[in-house]
C-alpha cells in the first residue's frame, strides 16, 4: 500500500513538473514572438508621464519592469510587520494542537489585515512625502521611489536589533558595499541601502517571532504535562494525551480572551 501511494504521489509530482515546464516554455515562446513582432515594427518606448515616444527602447527594460512588479508583493511582505505576525499565528496553531484550524488562508488573511493596520501611518507618510509630490509633478519617478522608501526604512530601523544591524553593516563594509564610518549617527542610518537594512530587519523579526512562539508554547505545554501525567497515573497509557488536552487548551485560550491578548501584544510590540 505504501509503495502504491508513493508511486501515485510520484506520478502526480511528475505531472505537475511537466505541466510547469510546458507552461514555462509556452510563456518563453510567447514572449520571444511578441518581442520579435515589436522589434520588427519599431523599437520605440512610450513615456507614461508625457505620452511621447523614446528611441532608447529595450525589450530587456520591459522584462525587468515586469519582473520587478512581480516581486513587489514579496518585498512588501518581507519589509513590513507581516513576517512576525504570520509566524506567531503559526506557532499558536501548533501550540494548541489544531494542525489545520485556522487554515493557512485565514492565517495569511489575519496577518495581512493586521499588517495594514500597523503599517497605516507609514503608508500615509509615504503618500505625503512621495506620491503626492510625484502626482503634482514635483518629483520624478526615481525621486518618488527614493522618498517613499524613507518612511519604510525608518520603520524597519526602529524594529532592528543593534547587534543584527552592526553585523550586516560590518559584512557590507568587508565586501566594500558601504563605508561603515559614514554612518556614525542615527540620522545617517536612514541613508543606508535597503540591501543592508532588509536582512537586518528580517533577522530581528525572526528572533522576535520565535521568542513569541516560545512564550505561546509555555501554558499549553503545562496543560500537556498535567494531562499526560494524570493519564499515566490512572494507567490509561493507550489513550493519546493530545486528545484529552485539546479541549482544555481551547477552554484556556477562550477564557483568557487569547485572540485579543495576542493581537494587542503583536500590534503594540512594534515600536
Amino acid at each position: 500500500m505504501m509503495n502504491q501511494k508513493s508511486r501515485q504521489m510520484n506520478k502526480k509530482l511528475i505531472r505537475l513538473i511537466v505541466c510547469f515546464v510546458l507552461c514555462l516554455i509556452a510563456v518563453i515562446f510567447l514572449f520571444c514572438f511578441l518581442s520579435q513582432g515589436v522589434s520588427a515594427e519599431s523599437s520605440i518606448n512610450v513615456d507614461i508621464s508625457s505620452g511621447e515616444a523614446d528611441e532608447n527602447s529595450s525589450v530587456l527594460d520591459t522584462l525587468f519592469l515586469l519582473a520587478f512588479l512581480a516581486l513587489i508583493p514579496t518585498f512588501l511582505l518581507m519589509m513590513t510587520s507581516f513576517l512576525r505576525i504570520v509566524i506567531a499565528l503559526s506557532f499558536l496553531r501548533n501550540a494548541i494542537g489544531t494542525q489545520t484550524t485556522p487554515p493557512n488562508q485565514v492565517i495569511v488573511g489575519i496577518a495581512m489585515f493586521l499588517s495594514l493596520f500597523i503599517m497605516l501611518p507609514v503608508l500615509r507618510e509615504a503618500k505625503t512625502e512621495a506620491y503626492d509630490p510625484y502626482k503634482d509633478g514635483e518629483l520624478t519617478a526615481i525621486e518618488a521611489v527614493y522618498e517613499g522608501a524613507k518612511p519604510l526604512k525608518r520603520f524597519m530601523l526602529r524594529q532592528v536589533y543593534e547587534d543584527d544591524l552592526d553585523m550586516f553593516m560590518t559584512l557590507a563594509d568587508n565586501r566594500e558595499i558601504i563605508d561603515i564610518e559614514e554612518y556614525d549617527s542615527q540620522e545617517k542610518l536612514e541613508n543606508l541601502s535597503l540591501f543592508v537594512i532588509v536582512p537586518s530587519f528580517l533577522t530581528s523579526e525572526l528572533k522576535r517571532a520565535f521568542l513569541i512562539g516560545f512564550l505561546l508554547y509555555i501554558p499549553f505545554l503545562i496543560i500537556d504535562l498535567v494531562v499526560s501525567s494524570t493519564l499515566m497515573s490512572m494507567g490509561m497509557v493507550m489513550l493519546p494525551p493530545t486528545t484529552i488536552a485539546m479541549p482544555f487548551k481551547l477552554m484556556l485560550f477562550v477564557v483568557v480572551d487569547g485572540w485579543n491578548l495576542l493581537f494587542e501584544s503583536l500590534i503594540t510590540g512594534f515600536r
